[in-house]
């Protein structure tokens, strides 16, 4: 098993910067690759972006390329998201998510593990 912990969100205002964090435990070694997902209230779920363990493969949704960035830490065992140029839009509990096998993905399915959330308030 896999555990994984966000932190990092809060409440900021439109074009400030917020840097999420998700620390793995537990079974780390299987991890493949991971993604941030969010969710806003009364709408679906949805990628923003994700990575290859390794780093060398990243994908991110059009609403937040450019202004979004994944990395991680591997011997932290910890992923970030550096999220820069912060709109009202992008207020929603953000999830971190690692998956078992090969391949970065962009849906919800594709995902093994999850965080709790951490919540993200952009104001106007």
């Amino acid at each position: 098993q896999v555990q994984l912990v966000e932190s990092g969100g809060g409440l900021v205002q439109a074009g400030a910067s917020l840097r999420l964090s998700c620390a793995a435990s537990g079974r780390t070694f299987s991890i493949h690759a991971v993604g941030w997902f969010r969710q806003a209230p009364g709408k679906e779920r949805e990628f923003v972006a994700a990575s290859s363990w390794s780093g060398g493969t990243r994908y991110y949704a059009d609403s937040v390329k450019g202004r979004f960035t994944i990395s991680r830490d591997n011997a932290k065992n910890t992923v970030y998201l550096q999220m820069n140029s912060l709109k009202p839009e992008d207020t929603a509990v953000y999830y971190c998510a690692a998956r078992r096998t090969p391949m970065v993905q962009t849906t919800i399915g594709a995902y093994d593990y999850w965080g709790q959330g951490t919540q993200v308030t952009v104001s106007s």
